[in-house]
């Protein structure tokens, strides 16, 4: 099998290196203003603004699914930043565990702390300070389960994920992500003060998601993983058992969404089923294509599962916001 070649696409689950204008300016040190511009950059690099816009997609409609038919503006502005900061914070945190081998793969090397433009102290005091913010500004305006819960998410991911399953086990992405279902946790929970099964649908559709996703990257950066040492499952495993394996987890993902129609409508009842099925179109693709020996491009997946989580949440949204009879009650 032959990977196709293509640059990386800027959805929000894209590789959080610095852009070359970024790194343009990261140069311009002889001047007050070329450093000031360059450490701030530097600092906004470290919580992987891209990566954090899953947190936007994923929060909002279930702030809006647990309040259907209502829209509390202020509470879901409020939540968001407060999600921001945790995410910031679990991010930065990341940089900080990951330096080492972010110097060594191409694709990360243009981190802060892989070119040493903020020091290490600094960027764990960074991260630390936005955790503390994000529990506090939740608890404040949100309640304290929310503040509680994206303190859970921090030291999951950081703890759990990236100090101990990243390095040691194909699974890392299994269970490290995870960490990204829980802003529908957040957001739920911002709203209600509780928990209920809805959420734990909609977490479900994530950490089913979160494999093929990643995994699709990672086929094509595998050299990248191999060369740091870190065991993603298409640096150990043939590319057929990698596409296999994503094909399984994206039925599993596409399930998991059709589980949530009875507490909607059919708008999101249609929108995730037609999404569903060019998602796991793309996945087969994909996999028909190992098995034949034809030269394939993974990040076609890879952006086909961001766009699939877009719809699938816009789809949610609408749903909620128009607030008409849920499925459950036509029966």
């Amino acid at each position: 099998m032959r990977t196709g070649h293509r640059p990386s696409g800027h959805g929000f689950g894209s590789p959080g290196g610095a852009s070359a204008s970024d790194s343009n300016i990261a140069r311009d040190t002889s001047t007050l203003r070329g450093r000031v511009v360059s450490t701030i950059l530097a600092y906004v690099a470290l919580t992987k603004p891209r990566v954090i816009e899953l947190l936007l997609v994923a929060t909002i409609p279930a702030m809006l699914l647990a309040d259907r038919g209502h829209i509390d503006l202020v509470l879901i502005l409020s939540t968001l930043f407060g999600g921001w900061m945790g995410a910031a914070s679990a991010n930065a945190l990341n940089c900080v565990a990951d330096a080492d081998i972010d110097k060594v793969m191409k694709r990360t090397a243009l981190r802060p702390l892989a070119r040493q433009a903020v020091p290490t102290r600094n960027a764990f005091v960074f991260g630390i300070t936005l955790g503390i913010a994000s529990f506090l500004w939740l608890w404040w305006r949100a309640n304290l389960l929310a503040g509680l819960l994206v303190v859970l998410t921090i030291a999951f991911y950081v703890l759990f994920y990236t100090m101990v399953l990243k390095r040691r086990t194909w699974q890392n992405v299994i269970w490290g992500g995870a960490a990204g279902c829980m802003p529908v946790m957040v957001g739920w929970a911002a709203v209600t003060g509780s928990l209920s099964w809805e959420p734990l649908v909609l977490f479900l559709v994530i950490f089913f998601w979160t494999p093929p996703h990643t995994w699709a990257l990672a086929m094509r950066y595998k050299e990248d993983y191999k060369a740091a040492g870190v065991p993603m499952l298409p640096v150990i495993a043939s590319e057929q058992h990698v596409t296999k394996q994503i094909v399984l987890y994206t039925w599993a993902t596409v399930l998991a969404s059709l589980a949530l129609v009875p507490a909607a409508g059919w708008i999101y009842a249609a929108v995730t089923l037609l999404a569903g099925a060019w998602f796991l179109l793309v996945a087969h693709q994909l996999h028909n294509g190992v098995r034949r020996g034809a030269s394939v491009k993974p990040l076609k997946l890879f952006l086909q599962s961001n766009n699939y989580l877009a719809i699938v949440c816009c789809g949610l949204a609408v749903d909620s916001i128009l607030g008409w009879a849920t499925i459950s009650s036509y029966f």
